[in-house]
């Protein structure tokens, strides 16, 4: 594959039909240089369409994505990613392309016979939706609806057997009190996503006539919500030398790095999971984060952090890499962490703890709130914040760099970056 750019919005307008030496070829196509396999197919007449293409069984597979005019750069993008874990799996889009239109049309023969389940219209719902959602939120919409065993079925389970005409206010009144006296954070989060999917229902020509949108609105359902609790588990000053001692611990260095780095810059622990080594750019010392509220964002490479990264593996595209994972990444760390905090003696701190702890250790250092808030990815709050604020990378770096610097020191870590290793000193 020739001809490579990060495309964006102002390139794909741009790109044009280039004939050959010859004059015999109809189209060119341009390749993207951030999703593998993504490609623009550009015809002599001018037709602009997203393709994708990549190896599989040892030949080379290529389908159309979709015209420019309707699919965006970034929904391309995500649909060739999708499409490339399919083929690492040895899957066949095309095959799994026939098999959807398929359940498609026996979907359509059921619904005309007014048997329609949920399930199948749940499946519907996420195909439809599935462009739009982060990796993270369609991993809750398939696990909440899994139909396993009993100890592996999601929230939503015992909802998708039922017909659509079947799901009322008192149906889903009995489900949510089930749900929340066996695990209420889970039965909250398919609530939320139940209702959502009732309005999509309801908004959509197709399911309208058999979706009730107001089935989650009655007061009787309501009634049956787990009460919020607002979390706030955070490292205090004075834990971080066990916290760190314990992480260091680990045998695994991957998840002992990843652990250190998502308290050392904030992140959400998916968007850093999700690193790629492209995203890392050592010489010029920043990180690329893909975010949720912005699409990306800048933040400094500390010298610390930078350290810890340079020691991992370079197994594949991804900084924090599993062979054992078949996306080739970092899936969990929790089970690790928790063996952390068991070590440490510190209760019920979790992986968004660090992130809630990176910002109230900052202001240790009297660090503007702004800042913080920026290196995390948190959205501007504030008419200034919006409007009045644009901080260079130097200037995050130079607040990062005092943050990063006063928790090594209260973790009795001294950092010799002159050298390429860490000493851990006695904790005071």
């Amino acid at each position: 594959m020739t001809n490579r750019e990060n495309f964006t919005a102002g390139r794909v307008a741009a790109f044009r039909f280039q004939p050959s030496a010859e004059g015999k070829n109809n189209q060119t196509v341009y390749w993207d240089g951030k999703a593998p396999g993504l490609g623009l197919r550009v015809t002599f007449a001018g037709t602009k369409t997203y393709v994708f293409e990549s190896r599989l069984n040892g030949k080379t597979i290529r389908l159309s994505i979709g015209d420019v005019r309707t699919w965006t750069v970034g929904d391309a993008q995500a649909e060739a990613t999708r499409l490339k874990m399919l083929t690492d799996q040895g899957i066949d889009p095309r095959q799994q392309k026939a098999q959807h239109a398929a359940a498609a049309a026996a979907q359509e023969a059921e619904f005309k016979r007014g048997n329609v389940t949920v399930g199948a219209v749940w499946n519907c719902y996420v195909e439809a939706r599935r462009p739009k959602w982060s990796v993270r939120h369609l991993a809750d919409h398939q696990k909440l609806a899994y139909c396993g065993d009993d100890k592996a079925h999601g929230a939503l389970a015992a909802l998708m057997p039922l017909k659509m005409t079947e799901i009322d206010s008192e149906r889903v009144k009995a489900w949510l009190r089930d749900e929340s006296a066996r695990r209420p954070t889970q039965a909250a989060l398919a609530f939320r996503l139940f209702r959502a999917f009732l309005n999509w229902c309801a908004e959509t020509p197709e399911y309208h006539s058999i979706a009730n949108a107001t089935v989650c609105q009655a007061r009787i359902v309501k009634e049956e919500l787990p009460k919020k609790h607002a979390k706030d588990d955070c490292l205090q000053r004075e834990q971080l030398p066990a916290w760190f001692s314990a992480v260091r611990t680990i045998s695994n260095p991957v998840i002992s790095a990843y652990l250190q780095v998502l308290l050392l810059v904030g992140a959400r622990r998916e968007e850093l999971a999700g690193l790629k080594w492209e995203d890392v750019d050592f010489r010029w010392q920043s990180i690329t984060i893909h975010d949720k509220v912005e699409g990306e964002r800048t933040i400094p490479l500390t010298p610390f952090v930078a350290a810890l990264l340079t020691r991992l593996p370079r197994r594949n595209e991804w900084v924090f890499s599993s062979p054992l994972a078949a996306s080739g990444r970092l899936r969990e760390p929790s089970i690790q962490h928790r063996r952390v905090c068991a070590i440490a003696g510190i209760d019920g701190l979790t992986l968004h703890g660090l992130r809630r702890s990176f910002g109230t250790l900052s202001e240790w250092v009297e660090c503007p709130v702004g800042v913080a808030a920026q290196i995390m990815g948190h959205k501007p709050s504030a008419t200034a914040e919006k409007h009045y604020r644009v901080r260079p990378l130097d200037l995050l770096r130079s607040w990062h760099v005092k943050i990063e610097s006063w928790m090594l020191e209260q973790a009795g870590i001294e950092f010799e970056h002159s050298n390429s290793g860490l000493r851990m000193l006695t904790a005071v």
